[in-house]
């Protein structure tokens, strides 16, 4: 069997994304402006008696998550694997994602019981301090906005926050105006109202966090990868391959695919350079740097017997 793409006496973390110190930088200081406000936030909603700027706050915490993961992703895919752990520790960042999800899930559905009772038993709400905090929680979120803006956009981890930024950017509009309306009309119902609304945003992100978490738990295929489409890839472009089975494709934490399959050569194969060829395809179509290619030697065509067999030992690890 031809080893994996790492190499001999190389380590996987060689394959992560291309990480730069103002990367990780904007990440952990966009972390800890959103982190400490959320903690602001549970506060003032308490003082205030608005389940909307809790509701608020949740959504602050999907935000804080994101970032978090963001910046673990960034931090754990500088280290390198051990005799114990040989994909590193990339796989922290997706346990954590999916704890995470599940407390998030648990926090919607406490909001939701806190909302039908304040339906049923309408508690006060202090406008004043609402809309204060809600003020804050914007220019907060649009400073971390703005600094997440001045990283690498295009990296995935990063445009993943910016876009939880966003959502949260839209909340604290919405507390807003719920604190405006509470207090030129005293009608408290809005607040329980937004915060069934919020919740419903974070219900949203943390249902997808769970599912593509649990999905690379499982080692389920990576959504932009179809294994039948692959396997034709590679018969289609890579010379000398006649057939591939026995495809397994997976994600060792997100945005790291990993492979192995089975080759079947054509007649006159050129069967020395086949599994680097193939790796090379399998990086340039599908992104996927780390892969273990077998040659099926049994369904070999005799013109590639003498010298398939001079060169098995060479390229199997």
């Amino acid at each position: 069997m031809s080893g994996d793409s790492t190499g001999d006496g190389h380590t996987h973390h060689h394959h992560a994304p291309e990480v730069t110190g103002n990367n990780e930088r904007v990440v952990l200081v966009g972390f800890l402006l959103t982190f400490g406000f959320m903690i602001a936030e549970v506060i003032g909603g308490l003082l205030a008696g608005s389940l909307a700027l809790i509701a608020d706050a949740g959504h602050m915490l999907t935000d804080a998550a994101a970032l978090a993961l963001a910046w673990a992703g960034f931090r754990f895919g500088r280290r390198a694997s051990d005799a114990k752990r040989t994909f590193g520790y990339m796989r922290c960042e997706v346990l954590a994602g999916f704890v995470n999800a599940l407390t998030l899930i648990a926090l919607v559905l406490w909001i939701a019981y806190e909302a039908v009772q304040r339906f049923i038993d309408p508690h006060p709400v202090l406008a004043g301090p609402m809309f204060v905090v809600a003020v804050l929680g914007l220019i907060v979120n649009g400073a971390v906005f703005f600094m997440l803006n001045r990283g690498d956009t295009e990296h995935v981890n990063i445009k993943g926050a910016l876009l939880h930024v966003v959502g949260d950017l839209l909340g604290s509009v919405a507390a807003i105006a719920a604190a405006i309306v509470i207090y030129f009309t005293a009608w408290t119902p809005i607040d329980p109202i937004l915060s069934v609304l919020l919740s419903a945003l974070i219900l949203r992100s943390a249902w997808a966090l769970l599912k593509n978490s649990l999905h690379i738990l499982m080692e389920g295929t990576p959504p932009d990868i179809e294994i039948e489409a692959l396997k034709a890839h590679l018969v289609e472009t890579v010379p000398d391959v006649a057939d591939v089975n026995h495809v397994h494709v997976w994600s060792i934490t997100s945005g790291k695919p990993a492979a192995t399959l089975e080759v079947t050569l054509g007649a006159n194969a050129d069967a020395p350079t086949i599994s680097e060829r193939v790796k090379a395809a399998l990086a340039a179509a599908y992104g996927i740097r780390h892969a273990t290619v077998e040659i099926n030697w049994d369904d070999k065509p005799a013109t590639c017997e003498i010298s398939a067999h001079a060169h098995t030992e060479e390229h199997s690890h």
